[in-house]
């Protein structure tokens, strides 16, 4: 769920692309021997600094270059291993995937993280300054990307590409997500000492949509529908315990939810696009996770949690009810529901040749009551690798919530009903944009029922090139009382994807998707503007570019 930290590269090589090296570059006066004349770095690993330059702006510049049409950084001879000898081997690279270790959430990934082992211009760049040395010294770094993207598309209607994603707007371009990563890694390669490291990651851009959590900063999505807003996706502690087992990681703080092929963060993906199956799933997690490398081959993870994308003082939290009703009987009612203490349980398995993995998790599981996103996850991931060029990432889950309002019954959104008037937590009058949808139950008469999802998406990818990666996306999402997408029905969607990278600094992921929904429109409408859907299907072309910094 992060991107991929190569735990074998020092500060000083910060990557792992290689690049051409150009005869006539200049050579700082105190150049090593033998690099005043040959200084390509891949060739000689000292001549770096040589290659690089001087100041900050050379560095920067010249380590894009460096890099620019290959896929592995000149490598430091001096480094330490990056992985456990007897580790299973790693199924991946990046680039061209968006990930090394087949992912895993709540955990910086054990048995394979060095720290400082981030590949980063802005670090080299800062390598040679003093703040850079500190830096340096306290195994700290500071990096991170832009993103934007476009779309064209069948729809029209201001956020009608909707329950497609995060190309919210139709026939558009935008800055989806401008990532700022401050951090330290622990070591989880070695085996003698603890250690420790934490993350910051600020996130500015339209997918801020996609990671609020209500209750922190989240009035920008919930009372204001901004198109922009910023938000703290990540801010966590780490303390790693290799005397446990075979590790045992402790997490704490704010961070991506545990389970999911896909992940907000973009370089994190396939595609540019998401498939329904993430776009409708819970993104954080705020509370305790923890994950222990049993064997080599088995890690077993538990948590605590407030619910899903929710923050810890909403817990107990009461606002006036001035509807008393009865699902919310009371003078007061909770400001969110969902926000009470939740377990998070995994399990996950690895194959000795790295080429099956399978993940069970049951995340931020509670009473299951109606709240923001308190959604009861139950799912699998499972990949498997072919061969070099090809491989299979494939997910199923179910989740559901409880006593969810009724949208057909006049005595929840009539003019007197209790939606209407306030009677619910998210109500109109308190979450004027993007509340929990309501549910679309089997007859008129009830006033809640369970509100369920099924869903299954694989991602079949084909590496041609060292550089590039296609991917072909399928899924089925059956949204069995509308609460998730806002439509009773069932969708297939299926995309096809290009992920080319020009360097390990720099990709582009071009794309065509078609979206169906099989028994109701469900496209190019906007309930948060009253327009309804008057489309059962969508064609959306689209394209992103990450430059990594």
């Amino acid at each position: 769920m992060k991107r991929l930290l190569l735990a074998s590269v020092s500060l000083a090589a910060m990557g792992f692309a290689s690049a051409a090296y150009a005869a006539d570059a200049s050579v700082p006066a105190k150049a090593p021997a033998g690099c005043k004349t040959v200084v390509d770095p891949y060739k000689n690993y000292s001549c770096l600094d040589a290659y690089l330059g001087a100041t900050f702006m050379e560095r920067f510049v010249n380590y894009y270059r460096l890099e620019w049409g290959h896929d592995v950084a000149p490598a430091d001879p001096k480094a330490p291993p990056g992985r456990r000898d007897y580790w299973p081997t790693t199924p991946q690279s990046t680039p061209p995937m968006p990930f090394a270790e087949w992912p895993y959430g709540g955990s910086t990934n054990l048995g394979v993280t060095r720290p400082s082992s981030a590949d980063s211009p802005l670090m080299v760049a800062l390598g040679n300054t003093a703040p850079g040395q500190w830096m340096n010294d306290n195994h700290i770094q500071v990096y991170g990307w832009l993103n934007a993207g476009g779309n064209l598309s069948t729809n029209t209607v201001r956020g009608g590409n909707v329950p497609a994603a995060y190309d919210y707007n139709p026939n558009t371009v935008q800055l989806d997500q401008a990532v700022l990563y401050i951090e330290r890694l622990p070591d989880t390669v070695q085996k003698d000492h603890i250690d420790w490291g934490f993350r910051l990651a600020p996130i500015y851009g339209e997918n801020y949509r996609y990671t609020t959590a209500f209750g922190l900063w989240s009035y920008q999505l919930l009372n204001q529908n901004k198109n922009y807003g910023y938000d703290l996706p990540m801010a966590y502690g780490e303390v790693f315990i290799p005397q446990l087992a075979e590790g045992l990681l402790i997490r704490f703080g704010r961070f991506i939810s545990v389970p999911d092929i896909e992940a907000q963060l973009a370089p994190n993906n396939y595609m540019y696009t998401h498939s329904m199956t993430y776009t409708f799933d819970n993104y954080t997690n705020t509370g305790i996770q923890t994950t222990l490398a049993a064997t080599k081959n088995w890690m077993l993870q538990l948590g605590v949690s407030v619910g899903s994308d929710t923050m810890p003082w909403h817990a107990g939290a009461t606002i006036p009810n001035p509807f008393p009703n009865p699902l919310y009987p009371g003078a007061t009612m909770p400001k969110d529901p969902g926000a009470v203490p939740s377990v998070t349980a995994g399990v996950r398995w690895t194959s000795d040749d790295g080429k099956d993995n399978v993940y069970v998790v049951g995340d931020a599981l509670n009473g299951g009551q109606w709240g923001y996103n308190n959604l009861q996850w139950f799912g699998v991931t499972y990949y498997h690798k072919f061969n070099d060029q090809w491989h299979l990432s494939f997910e199923t889950y179910n989740l559901h919530q409880n006593n969810v309002p009724n949208a057909l019954n006049p005595a929840v959104v009539g003019t007197n009903g209790l939606w209407s008037n306030g009677g619910t937590p998210f109500s109109p009058q308190y979450m004027p944009f993007n509340s929990p949808g309501l549910a679309q139950c089997s007859n008129s008469v009830v006033l809640a029922c369970t509100a369920s999802v099924q869903t299954y998406v694989y991602y079949l990818n084909y590496k041609p090139t060292p550089l590039d990666n296609i991917s072909w996306r399928g899924e089925f999402y059956d949204d069995k009382q509308g609460q998730r997408t806002g439509t009773k029905t069932r969708y297939v969607e299926t995309g096809l994807g290009w992920q080319h990278w020009f360097s390990p600094q720099i990709e582009i992921r071009p794309e065509f998707t078609y979206y169906k929904s099989l028994d109701a429109f469900a496209f190019n409408g906007n309930s948060n503007l009253g327009i309804p859907a008057n489309r059962n299907f969508a064609l959306v072309g689209a394209a992103d570019i990450i430059i990594h910094f």
